[in-house]
């Protein structure tokens, strides 16, 4: 993920009236992977769309492929993040002018055309590159699997996880030596929050609460929901699945917090990175990518998983980054060959990619001597078999409508503009409106 928050979202509310503009960049890609018959190299592209500190990352591991592979001629395009980085990909796709590979957010799969913006992996390929399914947590790898085919290989998760300040949950007695003690339930969440208020004498739970495209309050709700067995949309994404019982529990409870002075009501992405990086409060809910925000301020911190506050699982609510091969009018084995390569060597090399704070998806790196001395990034890694991705809509998962629409709907429970049920039965009316919109993306039947 890209860091910080705000710069990138912008991008996202303008998802359908990029298409036309985007549509005339993308018919001025090439169709085929570039030529390096010259120096008998094969050509490979990879298109994607990390920036900040997970572009660093990432351009230290093209950097050593390339080394490693002499005779591929990589070449890798960063493109804009959110709305015009899909819409350019689908573009490329529904064209035949699409790179060999490509990242992909998994969630948003289903909405993206598997067999028509994408083709499906080879299982003999994949084999050949050494990628077996049985190195992968079975729901993530199951999530790249559409109509009998593998449509994706994911990379990592992306959970949301709790940071906390070392010094300050010492003060209050919330450690176990080197860690967080552990928490369980609503009432010790709360009592946790009431000692670290006592030490901080200030809000001890900070994040995102508002400002423009502000998708942390739908984030942090999809974490909590999911914890009480609930889900958002049907199976098949195709249908509303919200349980009021469950998610007014879960509303009450995030409003509650916030009336009582124990989670901080406004503060925009910026402002509530900020005051955590400063050392002024105890929590810190957030994506796991501001890891590498927070060892550069110095401050004395660590890295949880969210606690199982609403049941005896403590999901957490997830995206995926994960390889796709857009679609081309007509795939060479020898390319193909080596954008299965260049996706192996990717996995078996991310503990690099792992130290931006994103758990690696291929099991074998969660027991490396070299992952397990990051620290924190470490110490949350069990998580990877309890995250929750949204359900399969063309509008879920990263930079999507849903993350928009109802990111601004909660900001107005913790702002205190709406109060829980009002929260809800917003949530479900723009649910549905959602759910009767067609995909824009070109080339995806309705």
């Amino acid at each position: 993920m890209q860091s910080p928050h705000p710069s990138r979202r912008r991008v996202l509310a303008g998802s359908l009236s990029t298409l036309a503009t985007v549509g005339a960049l993308a018919s001025t890609a090439s169709c085929a992977a570039p030529s390096a018959a010259a120096s008998g190299r094969t050509g490979l592209r990879f298109w994607h769309l990390f920036g900040g500190g997970d572009g660093v990352n990432m351009q230290t591991m093209l950097d050593a492929f390339r080394t490693a592979h002499p005779d591929i001629d990589l070449e890798a395009t960063t493109l804009q993040w959110g709305a015009p980085y899909y819409t350019k990909l689908g573009m490329a796709g529904a064209g035949g002018r699409a790179p060999e590979v490509a990242a992909l957010h998994m969630a948003r799969l289903a909405g993206f055309g598997p067999g028509r913006l994408l083709d499906p992996f080879d299982p003999d390929l994949l084999a050949e590159a050494g990628i077996r399914p049985a190195d992968f947590p079975e729901d993530l790898w199951r999530r790249g699997h559409i109509g009998g085919r593998q449509y994706a290989v994911p990379l990592d998760t992306h959970p949301v996880v709790l940071y906390y300040q070392t010094d300050i949950c010492r003060k209050a007695g919330l450690m176990d030596g080197k860690r967080l003690k552990p928490i369980k339930g609503t009432a010790e969440f709360t009592e946790a929050l009431r000692a670290a208020k006592k030490v901080t004498g200030t809000a001890p739970l900070v994040t995102e609460t508002l400002g423009p495209d502000c998708i942390t309050p739908w984030r942090l709700f999809s974490t909590f929901y999911s914890q009480t067995g609930g889900t958002v949309l049907t199976s098949d994404g195709k249908g509303l699945a919200l349980d009021d019982a469950k998610a007014l529990r879960v509303l009450e409870y995030m409003a509650a917090l916030v009336d009582e002075g124990l989670w901080r009501r406004r503060a925009d992405y910026g402002a509530a990175v900020g005051i955590f990086n400063q050392g002024r409060t105890a929590f810190q809910l957030n994506g796991d990518w501001e890891v590498t925000t927070f060892r550069t301020g110095g401050i004395p911190f660590s890295m949880a998983r969210v606690p199982a506050l609403f049941g005896q699982r403590a999901t957490t609510q997830a995206d995926s980054h994960a390889f796709v091969l857009p679609h081309q009018r007509g795939r060479d084995i020898e390319t193909d060959r080596a954008a299965y390569a260049f996706v192996a060597w990717m996995l078996k090399n991310s503990v690099e990619w792992a130290a931006g704070g994103h758990v690696p998806a291929y099991r074998p790196i969660l027991s490396d001597p070299a992952y397990l001395a990051l620290d924190p990034q470490s110490a949350y890694r069990d998580v990877i078999d309890d995250v929750v991705l949204d359900e399969p809509a063309w509008f879920a998962g990263s930079a999507s409508r849903m993350w928009i629409e109802l990111g601004e709907v909660f900001s107005t429970l913790l702002t205190g503009s709406r109060s829980p049920r009002q929260a809800l039965s917003e949530a479900k009316h723009r649910l549905g409106l959602l759910l009767g919109t067609r995909n824009p993306l070109p080339g995806v039947a309705s």
